[in-house]
């Protein structure tokens, strides 16, 4: 659903392929695409990329300020498991989580893309190849921006409270995650719901600073799904709350995805 408000939402001097109906369908078809390498039949890839879903800012923090490249990420997370060594395992790089270095890496792939599209354009060459190429992209960086406007893809507690600190009494069963984002809003949300929350169109500049704030924001949000969670709101039709709360959260996904694909065209 964000990959197709997203692609549906673009402005209107975007390429012109991109507006093509198939062009829609096939970003939206590759909105899952990450998903379907977590196979264990592929157990390399699946390791591999696993980490790239998510990132927990509690452990995040500790690295400060958050660098703008994986190897430098990973150097600074080894590094900080020397300094905290009570937390050593959980530092471990792949542990914290790639979320925002997968989606930097796979935005660079679509503006060179796009960069590509523009030269063979001025040259009146063909431009099939890198418009399969640009979809692509454009498709793949959908899941990790959905996965970023999820609260729980941002934080330890991403399926059950694992804080030995729970004086609210949230649920420590790890069911939330996948009722929350797969049963409930499989259930209840529609299309509708969400395409008028979208925000009008604001491009980015710097597409890492800007998605790190993104995903601060939704890591603000992590202790609102428990609480929804706790007054029944993701079971069954659950309450009014739950579903403008979750309609709000897929609209900002489908918002920023919007956004960085166009700002890629620069």
């Amino acid at each position: 659903m964000i990959n197709k408000l997203a692609a549906e939402s673009l402005p209107a001097d975007m390429p012109a392929f991109m507006h093509t109906q198939a062009a829609i369908d096939e970003i939206e078809y590759l909105g899952p695409e990450p998903d379907r390498w977590r196979s264990p039949a592929e157990p390399e890839l699946n390791a591999a990329q696993a980490p790239e879903h998510f990132i927990d800012m509690e452990l995040a923090d500790v690295i400060q300020p958050l660098p703008h490249r994986r190897y430098d990420f990973i150097a600074s997370a080894y590094a900080a498991s020397l300094t905290h060594q009570a937390q050593a395992r959980d530092l471990r790089p792949e542990r914290i989580g790639f979320q925002p270095y997968i989606t930097n890496e796979v935005w660079e792939r679509l503006k060179s893309a796009m960069r590509e599209y523009r030269d063979l354009s001025a040259k009146h060459e063909d431009t099939k190849p890198v418009e399969a190429a640009i979809l692509f992209y454009a498709g793949w960086l959908g899941h990790y921006v959905g996965d970023g406007s999820q609260p729980l893809h941002t934080t330890v507690n991403y399926n059950g409270w694992v804080n030995k600190d729970n004086p609210n009494g949230y649920t420590t069963d790890h069911k939330i995650h996948w009722q929350f984002e797969g049963v409930y809003l499989g259930a209840n949300i529609k299309e509708s719901d969400v395409k008028p929350l979208l925000t009008a169109i604001h491009p980015v500049d710097d597409e890492f600073d800007n998605y790190r704030s993104y995903l601060r924001h939704s890591s603000t949000l992590v202790e609102r799904v428990y609480q929804l969670d706790k007054t029944h709101g993701f079971d069954g039709a659950g309450t009014p709350e739950a579903k403008q709360f979750t309609s709000e959260r897929l609209a900002a996904g489908a918002s920023m995805l919007r956004d960085i694909i166009y700002s890629a065209l620069a």
